[in-house]
């Protein structure tokens, strides 16, 4: 008994198995992606087409087999000549008949030679000839034939004319579930999905370094790599693992980086997905995924789990609009945070997510025992963005007038994307002009093409270009007079983008802070072209107009979110975002920092005017330089205007000697001014 109950079980477990192979193989591919699943565990291989067409191959051999040895059977059949028939008829040697129309079909009682001399026969075929008039029921009769209605041999077996007739609906029910599965897949995946592919740990496999710039960020994600790598070393002292780690920067800046990274370094699986791709039209199916992911990701532990702009799902609920609170969104938020509780911080299972806008997040899914760690991924210093370069340029041949450190300088503002960019950019511009190695002119004018845009061929005429000269000098010229004013790298009239010229100014060192006597210089520098303009020609024209829109936002952002307003005070008026109205501002309030908007850009605006005119004989200069070499470097503007470059000035005017100084973190700004074009 106990042994045909093991045989019971056997026979259940295995048709449980191969159902569930079946439903896992018939269902479209998850939504995310894994690296390093061990080869002797996790999910299984993805299915070989190879095999498939295998078993279809041999069943086609089987039918044609099949039929071959009908058709080989019914070969045996001899065909004769109508006199052969008849002599055989008269010697009474045929046993019986079939006739259908004049073919008629039968077998001899003995064999009889064939008349070609190709050896004896017993079933034969011939065709009655329509004009013969011979008895020949009479004499089939007489010898004793018999005459049947059904054929005597038939031309194929039941099985293949079973075969046969089932074709087309084999055809039809294939057809139908190749539809079905792509319709599946279409609908987010209703049926399930199959297993992640198994990836080797060898391949797509990012280090610790493979990252730099960011040293900081990293050392915080060493203790996670140290927990998965060794667990039993904290577990003896009663530490946990952080159930999730929370990666929020700006974008660009190496959130994705360092998750894989981490991954890499502890040599275990990742998996990696978008949230976005959780989102279904059909409610209930982010949830499902959910689950399937998590389940997948505590099967491979220990493993990392790696959800990018968690903000998509994970914003506030109350401001998701979901009504009833059936929103699939909500409930994909849910269902995350019904995983993350259900770890108990043994199953070596993290959780890691990046995110844009941490402010917006759900405060159920910032807290603690959910992301335990918030980690901040900022925009690298000069020293990081020199150690970022050496990383992308490590397989690309320098020239030796290359100096990273140089490039670094002048590449303030930037995060790892963009000096991956820049590198590719540098790198592509060499090629084509069939250099060796990259020099520094390929990135120079990969990094103007990069911040100012590729030039255009535009040919302009004469009072075209020399107001665009005006223009970009009055830029250029207040930039070099206003204290502490980032230096003016180039000055240019050749169109690039949609400007018709550009001025770039970028700062020797990262500024985290600005006052308000730099701020204000920023504006008295983008109001400099429409200045020069109505002082040169007396008109203003729509060339001018990307310099109001910079000037009119750092003015507002001056009196409405910096407090240097006097009349409006140290008070924030406009929200990070949304209608100020919205956060209490009145009407009043608002009237008055519209006011004192307008006034500040007018006093700059006044300011712009009497700097050019106390200084014409230096505007004239530039103008001229430009209208001959179209474009100037920075020694070269200098040198033109007259003017002495100053080192850069004290960010913090004014601090008493050993006092503390709060300065606002930020990146570094690259300020470009053009004409419009």
């Amino acid at each position: 008994m106990a042994e045909r109950t093991e045989s019971t079980d056997n026979k259940g477990s295995g048709r449980r198995a191969r159902w569930a192979r079946w439903h896992r193989e018939a269902s479209p591919p998850r939504p995310w992606r894994t690296e390093g699943l061990p080869k002797d565990g996790g999910a299984p291989q993805k299915r070989s087409w190879w095999r498939t067409w295998g078993w279809l191959l041999a069943w086609w051999l089987f039918v044609f087999a099949l039929t071959t040895v009908q058709d080989v059977g019914s070969a045996r059949v001899a065909s004769v000549p109508y006199t052969e028939f008849t002599a055989q008829v008269q010697d009474g040697n045929v046993k019986e008949v079939f006739a259908r129309g004049n073919t008629i079909e039968g077998v001899l009682k003995e064999a009889a030679d064939r008349p070609e001399g190709e050896g004896a026969y017993t079933e034969f075929t011939t065709e009655r000839p329509v004009f013969a008039e011979d008895d020949l029921l009479t004499a089939l009769q007489s010898g004793g034939t018999q005459v049947s209605a059904t054929p005597v041999t038939t031309e194929r077996g039941f099985f293949a004319n079973l075969l046969i007739s089932l074709l087309p609906v084999a055809v039809l029910v294939g057809f139908w579930l190749w539809a079905l599965r792509r319709q599946t897949g279409a609908m987010g995946g209703m049926l399930g999905s199959k297993k992640p592919r198994r990836v080797d740990p060898s391949e797509v496999r990012v280090t610790f370094d493979d990252v730099a710039g960011i040293d900081e960020v990293e050392d915080q994600v060493v203790e996670i790599v140290d927990f998965l790598k060794n667990p039993d070393k904290y577990r003896r002292l009663g530490a946990r693992m952080p159930k999730g780690v929370l990666l929020e920067g700006p974008p660009g800046t190496g959130k994705t980086l360092i998750a894989r990274a981490t991954a890499g370094e502890a040599g275990v699986p990742f998996f990696s997905a978008s949230a976005s791709e959780f989102i279904e039209m059909i409610v209930g199916v982010g949830a499902s995924r959910v689950r399937e992911l998590f389940a997948e990701a505590r099967k491979a532990a220990p493993a990392i789990v790696f959800i990018d702009e968690i903000d998509t799902i994970g914003r506030t609920r109350s401001a998701t609009g979901s009504v009833g609170g059936h929103d699939e969104r909500e409930q994909t938020l849910n269902q995350i945070l019904t995983e993350m509780d259900g770890f108990t911080g043994t199953e070596g299972v993290v959780v890691l997510a990046a995110t844009n806008r941490a402010d917006i997040l759900d405060p159920a899914l910032t807290r603690a025992g959910r992301f335990d760690r918030k980690i901040t991924v900022g925009v690298p210093d000069q020293h990081g963005r020199q150690e970022i370069l050496a990383v992308h340029t490590r397989k690309v041949p320098l020239a030796p007038d290359v100096d990273l450190a140089h490039v670094a300088r002048t590449t303030p503002g930037m995060t790892g994307a963009d000096l991956a960019n820049l590198v590719n950019e540098a790198a592509l511009l060499a090629a084509r002009r069939g250099h060796e190695q990259l020099t520094i002119r390929d990135f120079t004018d990969a990094l103007e093409k990069v911040q100012l845009g590729a030039e255009r061929s535009v040919v302009l005429p004469r009072e075209e270009r020399l107001r665009t000269a005006y223009h970009e000098a009055g830029h250029a010229l207040l930039g070099m007079l206003q204290p502490g004013a980032d230096p003016v790298r180039k000055i240019s009239i050749v169109p690039r983008g949609r400007a018709l010229g550009v001025t770039l100014s970028t700062p020797d060192t990262d500024r985290y802070g600005y006052d308000r006597d730099y701020l204000k210089g920023r504006i008295i520098g983008a109001l400099g072209g429409m200045a020069a303009e109505e002082h040169v020609f007396g008109v203003i024209t729509t060339g001018a107009e990307s310099d109001l829109q910079t000037a009119t936002g750092l003015a507002r952002q001056m009196v409405g979110r910096w407090g240097m307003s006097p009349r409006v005070g140290p008070v924030q008026v406009y929200p990070l975002e949304g209608d100020p109205r919205q956060t209490g501002a009145s009407e009043a309030l608002l009237e008055a920092v519209d006011e004192e908007v307008r006034a500040l850009i007018a006093d700059c605006y006044a300011e712009a005017r009497r700097l050019l005119a106390d200084n014409r004989d230096r505007l004239e200069a530039i103008v001229a330089a430009l209208m001959e070499r179209e474009s100037l470097e920075e020694t070269e503007v200098y040198a033109v205007a007259g003017i002495e470059r100053r080192p850069a000035a004290p960010q913090l005017l004014g601090a008493a000697p050993g006092s503390p100084a709060s300065v606002d973190s930020g990146s570094s700004m690259v300020a470009t001014h053009g004409r419009d074009g």
